[in-house]
């Protein structure tokens, strides 16, 4: 069986009001950006607010292109800051790796650093079987000053598909919502469809 090139998916999101679907097509991602942090913030709110706004949806966006990421979203509550991105991948495995038993081992085998336990779990979700794993790692792990982010990374194994498997994570630097956030991850995987 052949592997098929997937384009574009589509996630349902539990509360999409709150989330802000990235256009990852756009050929003009800041314009894009302003437009967004115009319709997020409410009218009175100082043009510093928007640059700010506007420059951290710009850099979520180029971090999604980067990673050649499906689909990505940002949990951004009415004149709220960003609170969590969300982002969508594919990433080839070969044929003898696609097991939830070979995912495991190579996440074992991840250098890290990363701090506190990190939890592995075995799920099965519609799309196929995953491996869910939650743990907390720096944003720079060279430098002294960087910042850590909490993430639930789902690396699911398509039923439909060989070769192949999504990488679904959600992250965010807020620590008390953490058991919040984490539950939402695994909402998120569950309505996972692609198109």
């Amino acid at each position: 069986m052949t592997t098929v090139e997937w384009s574009e998916c589509r996630v349902e999101l539990p509360a999409p009001h709150n989330w802000l679907v990235l256009d990852l097509r756009t050929e003009d991602p800041e314009t894009w950006a302003r437009q967004v942090a115009e319709e997020h913030l409410v009218e009175d709110s100082p043009r510093e607010l928007y640059d700010a706004f506007a420059t951290d949806v710009l850099w979520y966006w180029g971090a999604a292109r980067r990673q050649n990421a499906l689909c990505a979203s940002l949990l951004t509550p009415p004149d709220a800051p960003v609170l969590a991105s969300y982002t969508v991948r594919e990433v080839r495995v070969p044929p003898e790796a696609a097991t939830v038993e070979a995912l495991r081992a190579e996440v074992g085998r991840a250098e890290g650093p990363f701090f506190g336990t990190q939890l592995l779990e075995e799920v099965d979700l519609p799309l196929g079987p995953a491996l869910r794993v939650q743990r907390m790692e720096p944003t720079a792990p060279d430098s002294v000053s960087g910042e850590i982010v909490e993430g639930v990374a789902h690396y699911v194994l398509p039923a439909r598909f060989t070769g192949t498997a999504l990488e679904c994570r959600l992250l965010w630097s807020s620590p008390g919502l953490g058991e919040a956030l984490a539950g939402m991850a695994d909402e998120l995987a569950a309505s996972l469809r692609l198109t």
